[in-house]
């Protein structure tokens, strides 16, 4: 990862935190969990999916930031109050989402079925199921319920949801990415270090 930041870099960051807010807009409340099913997470996967672990990371870094000094940047609200909410635990871990989807969706090369694969788990594991790693403890001790409960009101539901975002990301990402791969989109040449081209080593 290098240590640099590019002002490209820096703007398809801010323009990507920017599509992760608008998503956030689109949620579905169950009901029986303060936690709603959302399309933010979406955004944080195709983030560190397009952008690579650098920038994913500083993007969805800047989502959480910002809206935890109060901008209304989760569905329209913001400040500690939905930091440290039901579905705090799980914003918690966009920005490491972000760079985890986007270290392991960069070393993926090829275009065929199996790099669909590859990037479909990479990001249904690191841009979806870790989320859940802080988010269900959180939202057991929030809601004062036991971990068993909190499973069934923060995670069982979102499973299908979840598969279905992550198939839907890595549709767009594979055919895109090669046009557009992270290091076109951030200016950062360092990111040149994996290839997309089946034939090319990995330097």
């Amino acid at each position: 990862m290098n240590s640099g930041f590019t002002v490209r870099g820096v703007v398809f960051s801010a323009i990507f935190t920017a599509i992760t807010v608008v998503l956030s807009f689109l949620q579905i409340n169950l009901g029986f969990t303060p936690v709603p099913i959302t399309l933010g997470n979406m955004g944080i996967m195709l983030a560190g999916a397009f952008l690579g672990a650098q920038y994913g990371f500083f993007s969805a870094f800047l989502l959480v930031f910002l809206g935890g000094l109060g901008l209304p940047l989760f569905d329209g609200q913001g400040g500690l109050g939905v930091i440290l909410g039901p579905s705090g635990g799980y914003i918690w871990m966009y920005p490491f989402d972000a760079l985890f989807v986007g270290y392991f969706v960069s070393r993926v090369r090829g275009d065929g079925w199996l790099a669909f694969i590859k990037i479909f788990l990479s990001i249904e594991v690191f841009g979806s199921l870790l989320c859940y790693v802080t988010g269900v403890p959180w939202l057991a001790h929030v809601a004062h319920v036991s971990f068993n409960k909190a499973l069934l009101l923060g995670f069982y539901p979102y499973l299908p949801g979840d598969v279905l975002k992550a198939i839907v990301t890595a549709l767009i990402i594979l055919p895109i990415r090669r046009v557009y791969p992270a290091w076109r989109l951030t200016g950062d040449s360092h990111a040149k270090v994996a290839s997309l081209d089946e034939d090319a080593p990995i330097t």
